[in-house]
């Protein structure tokens, strides 16, 4: 099942940097939602901060009945969300010294308290999904950057997580390897899996993305439907930024 999620009020500091300033978003069941801004305006904070990879200063995270407030957040409602949300990173973060089956087993067996026999069968259903079955006892340094990067969305894709949260996820790959992981995020958006995308493929956000967000400076300028927000951009910042990516 899957439910709405809300954000309000994110507030990130880092010292006296303020990365989020006052975030409000709402997504709804199987919506798709891209994030896109200039480097530096938060929007990698913003995902991990909804995964509590970072702690935010202020705001609630709301994941239907699921609410965790930065003021009182305390370390079960952390694992409780991370319970709902995937991650993937940008730069695989895989566990070297453990094969592709056990990195996508680590997560069942720890987060989710499976059994290794339920954990394993899981995982072999994992690798036959994103087009690894024959893989599944390869070690990371064994395996491409497109094949990791493979792995690491099977891993969050293996949690059954009600939003999946993908920072950058083509950005560490050689360009050969882009496109099979666009592949792969395309069939899981196919499914209508609640998702955050920060990405700097534009084209790819306007091909998978409900709705485009914009951020800069720590704050959510404009959204819209991809043909609203990359044809006719109301703000002047966002209209500038996507002539410089061109």
């Amino acid at each position: 099942m899957s439910f709405e999620i809300e954000i309000t009020g994110l507030v990130k500091r880092f010292g006296t940097n303020t990365v989020l300033d006052g975030i409000d978003l709402c997504l709804q069941p199987g919506e798709r939602v891209a994030i896109i801004g200039p480097s530096g305006t938060g929007k990698s904070t913003l995902l991990r901060c909804l995964n509590y990879l970072d702690r935010p200063e202020e705001g609630v995270i709301r994941v239907g009945d699921l609410t965790v407030d930065a003021a009182r957040a305390r370390n079960a409602d952390v694992l409780a969300l991370r319970r709902r949300t995937g991650f993937v990173f940008q730069n695989y973060a895989l566990f070297a010294n453990k094969t592709a089956r056990a990195n996508i087993t680590e997560g069942l067996t720890t987060v989710r308290g499976w059994s290794k026999d339920k954990a394993r069968a899981r995982a072999d259903d994992i690798l036959a999904q994103i087009g690894l079955a024959d893989r599944g006892d390869s070690y990371p340094a064994a395996l491409s950057g497109g094949q990791q990067q493979r792995v690491g969305i099977g891993r969050a894709m293996a949690l059954g997580a009600d939003l999946l949260l993908f920072d950058e996820p083509t950005s560490a790959l050689d360009p050969e390897w882009v496109g099979e992981v666009l592949d792969l995020i395309r069939r899981i958006a196919e499914g209508r899996q609640t998702m955050m995308i920060v990405t700097h493929e534009m084209q790819f956000a306007r091909e998978i993305a409900d709705r485009v967000v914009f951020m800069e400076g720590g704050r959510i300028v404009e959204q819209g439907p991809p043909e609203q927000l990359f044809g006719r951009a109301q703000d002047d910042r966002t209209r500038a930024f996507l002539r410089r990516v061109g």
